[in-house]
C-alpha cells in the first residue's frame, strides 16, 4: 500500500509537468510530457506503479530545502560514515536575456539528479521501476552506452548513468560508493514512439542543465516579488509554487500536480486535479499581481479566454474547467488497477465535473478581466464580443440552480455564492462597458445587478443561523460566504457581514481554529464520507477579517494556517482534523492562491490602521 505522507512530498517542475520527491529520496510523481499526461513513475498511488529511488544504503537520518529562490530540492542524508546530497531538479532552458519571463520555455524534458558525498564515505543504492501508462506497462529495459533505454507502449525512455546498471525484466538497480568530493550525475529523459529517440547525456552536459535551471529560478525570483511585509518569503515562495504549477506553452495554471489523493484517507472524494478552472482565474491574477507579476496574470487570462471561447452561447453555459492544452472534454474515468493512497479508492483521471453548470464562472472571468482594465484596450474584438456574452449569460442564468463553487454532485440549488458573483460579473462589466463598447447594455446591466443583490441580501439571510447560508432556504454555512465582503458585495463591518463572518469562525472550525467548506453531514454534496478542513477556506476568513479591521485576529488565524505548510513550504488542500496530517491533492495552489492574498490583506490592513 502506498502511504508516505502526502507532505513529505517535494515539488519539481518545468512549467510542462511536475515530480514529486519524497523525503527517501524517491520520484514517487511523474508524468511526462504534461502535467495531465499518465505518470510514469505512480508509487504515490500504488507500491506497483513505479518509482526512481536514490539513498544511502542502512541507516540515516534526512533533511532537505530548495535552494534558494527555486525549486531545486536538496536532500542532505547523514548517515554513520557520512553524509550525501541528492539535488533534484526538472531542467528549465537557458535564460540567455536574463529577463525572466520566459521561464518554462525550451525545456530539455530532463529530470536531474546529482549525488555528491560532504563527508566521509557512504554507500548509495539506486532503483529504477518505470511503469509508464499509470502503472500498466512493464516496458523492456536494455543496456546502452552511458545507461540504459526503456521501451513500451508509446515512450522510450533513457536513463543516462555513470555508474553500470543492473537490470531485470523492468527493474535496474546499482549500488555505488562515494567519498568525500565525489559527485555523479544521473539524468531521465522521455521521447514518444514516435519522436527520434533521446540520447544519453555526459556527466559535463548534466551538471550544465543544472547550472542553468539554478540560474533561471534564481533570475525569475529576483524579477517577480511586488509584496513586501513580514510573510515576505511564505509569500515568494508561494508565487514560485504557482509558477511551478504553470504551464507555459499555454499559461494555464493547474490545480495541483496530483489526482486522487483523498479528502479522507479511505474515501471516495478522490478527485483529478490537474486541470485548469475557470472558478480560480480572479483569485488567480489577484495573488499573481502580488507575488508575481503581470506578465503571468496576462499569460493565465490569454489562456482563460482562449480556452472558454466558443463554449457560450443562449444555449451553452460557459465550461467550468479546462485540460491544460485548452481541451474541453475532461471526461473522467477509474483506473482499478490502482489502490490509491493509503487504499483510498477509486482513483480517477479526468474530472467529471467538466460538464457541470456553475453560473459563479461569468464572475470570476469579468473580475479578472477588470483586474487587467488597463490591458483591457488591447483585446481583439472577439475577446470583447466573449466578455460581453458573459455578462449577458450572468443576467440571463443569475435565476438558475447550479452545482456551485464546490462543485457539489448532488442535486442543484440556488448556491448563494455563485448568485454574489452573478452580481460580480455585472459590476465588473458595468465598470468595463467603455472598454468593452457596451455602454447601451449598461441600463440592463445595472438594473439586473440590483435585482440579483436584492435577492441575496432577502433570500441569503437566515435568521436562525444568524448568517448568510450556503444556499437560499438553508441553515448550513458555507466558507464561500466569506467571499461577500472580499469581493465587495458587502462591507466587511456590514453588521450582517460581521455575524456570518463570526458564525463561521466559530461554527465551521475544527479544534484547531481551521475553517470547513461546509458541515457534509446534510448531504447537499451527494457523496459519503467526510472531509477535512480548507487552507483556503481559513485563508479567506483571516482575509474577511483583515477587511473587517480586525487584523491582529486576521494574523493569528493566517499563521496558523500557513503554519501547515511542510519543511519545504508546501501546502496540501485539506487538514485532517484529527491527526493535523495533509489531504487532498498537493500541492495545491488554491491554497498558496488564498496565502498570497491573505498576507497582503492583512498587511493593507496593518497599513490603513496605522494611518
Amino acid at each position: 500500500m502506498s502511504g508516505v505522507p502526502i507532505a513529505d512530498h517535494a515539488l519539481l517542475s518545468d512549467c510542462h509537468t511536475a515530480a514529486l520527491v519524497t523525503r527517501d529520496g524517491s520520484v514517487d510523481w511523474l508524468c511526462c510530457p504534461r502535467f495531465d499526461s499518465p505518470s510514469v513513475f505512480g508509487r504515490l498511488l500504488d507500491d506497483e506503479a513505479g518509482h526512481w529511488s536514490i539513498a544511502p544504503v542502512g541507516p540515516y537520518t534526512a533533511t532537505r530545502r530548495y535552494l534558494d529562490q527555486t525549486l531545486v530540492l536538496e536532500t542532505t542524508f547523514h548517515t554513520p560514515d557520512g553524509t550525501l546530497a541528492v539535488t533534484d531538479a526538472l531542467a528549465l532552458g537557458p535564460n540567455e536575456d536574463k529577463h525572466g519571463h520566459d521561464l518554462g520555455r525550451g525545456v530539455p524534458h530532463l529530470l536531474i539528479r546529482s549525488v555528491s558525498c560532504r563527508d566521509g564515505e557512504v554507500r548509495a543504492r539506486l532503483s529504477f521501476q518505470p511503469r509508464p501508462e499509470y502503472g500498466l506497462l512493464r516496458p523492456l529495459l536494455s543496456a546502452i552506452d552511458g545507461g540504459l533505454t526503456a521501451r513500451g507502449g508509446a515512450e522510450r525512455l533513457v536513463l543516462s548513468s555513470p555508474v553500470p546498471l543492473h537490470h531485470v525484466n523492468c527493474d535496474a538497480d546499482a549500488e555505488f560508493t562515494l567519498r568525500v568530493g565525489d559527485e555523479l550525475w544521473f539524468a531521465l529523459q522521455r521521447s514518444a514512439m514516435y519522436h527520434e529517440p533521446v540520447r544519453t547525456w555526459s556527466q559535463d552536459e548534466i551538471a550544465d542543465w543544472m547550472a542553468v535551471t539554478v540560474d533561471a529560478w534564481r533570475v525569475w525570483s529576483k524579477l517577480h516579488q511586488n509584496y513586501q511585509g513580514p510573510w515576505r518569503e511564505l509569500v515568494g515562495h508561494s508565487g514560485r509554487v504557482l509558477q511551478g504549477l504553470t504551464f507555459k506553452p499555454s499559461g494555464a495554471i493547474v490545480a495541483a500536480a496530483t489526482t486522487s489523493l483523498p479528502e479522507q484517507i479511505g474515501g471516495v472524494r478522490n478527485w483529478d486535479y490537474r486541470y485548469s478552472w475557470v472558478r480560480d482565474a480572479s483569485f488567480t491574477l489577484k495573488a499573481l499581481w502580488v507575488a508575481a507579476c503581470p506578465d503571468e496574470a496576462r499569460d493565465f487570462f490569454s489562456y482563460m479566454t482562449t480556452a472558454a471561447a466558443g463554449s457560450i452561447g443562449p444555449d451553452t453555459p460557459l465550461q467550468i474547467m479546462f485540460g491544460v492544452g485548452g481541451e474541453h472534454d475532461l471526461s473522467e474515468r477509474i483506473l482499478p488497477h490502482l489502490r490509491g493512497w493509503r487504499d483510498s479508492r477509486p482513483v480517477r483521471v479526468g474530472n467529471g465535473a467538466w460538464n457541470q453548470q456553475q453560473i459563479d464562472v461569468y464572475g470570476e472571468v469579468l473580475s479578472a478581466a477588470h483586474r487587467l482594465a488597463e490591458k483591457i484596450t488591447d483585446i481583439d474584438d472577439d475577446t470583447r464580443s466573449f466578455l460581453v456574452a458573459l455578462a449577458d449569460a450572468a443576467v440571463v442564468r443569475s435565476d438558475e440552480r447550479d452545482h456551485g463553487i464546490w462543485e457539489v454532485r448532488g442535486e442543484p440549488r440556488h448556491f448563494l455564492y455563485s448568485k454574489v458573483m452573478c452580481w460580480v460579473a455585472l459590476d465588473r462589466a458595468i465598470a468595463l462597458a467603455d472598454s468593452l463598447r457596451a455602454q447601451d447594455r449598461v441600463p440592463g446591466w445595472t438594473a439586473a445587478r440590483a435585482e440579483v443583490r436584492e435577492r441575496v441580501l432577502r433570500d441569503g439571510w437566515n435568521e436562525q443561523a444568524g448568517a448568510y447560508t450556503q444556499y437560499f432556504g438553508a441553515t448550513a454555512l458555507d466558507a464561500s460566504c466569506l467571499m461577500m465582503a472580499i469581493v465587495g458585495f458587502l462591507p466587511a463591518d456590514d453588521p450582517r457581514m460581521l455575524a456570518t463572518i463570526e458564525a463561521i469562525a466559530d461554527r465551521l472550525t475544527d479544534d484547531r481554529g481551521l475553517v470547513y467548506r461546509y458541515r457534509t453531514e446534510g448531504g447537499v454534496d451527494g457523496l459519503e464520507g467526510d472531509e477535512g478542513t480548507f487552507l483556503l477556506c481559513t485563508f479567506w476568513l483571516a482575509e474577511a477579517l483583515a477587511l473587517a479591521g480586525r487584523v491582529n485576529r486576521a494574523a493569528e488565524v493566517f499563521e496558523r494556517a500557513a503554519g501547515y505548510a511542510n519543511d519545504v513550504g508546501l501546502l496540501a488542500e485539506e487538514i485532517d482534523p484529527v491527526t493535523g496530517e495533509m489531504l487532498g491533492n498537493f500541492p495545491q495552489a488554491f491554497s498558496h492562491i488564498g496565502l498570497v492574498n491573505a498576507a497582503w490583506a492583512v498587511s493593507q490592513a496593518r497599513h490603513r490602521a496605522a494611518l
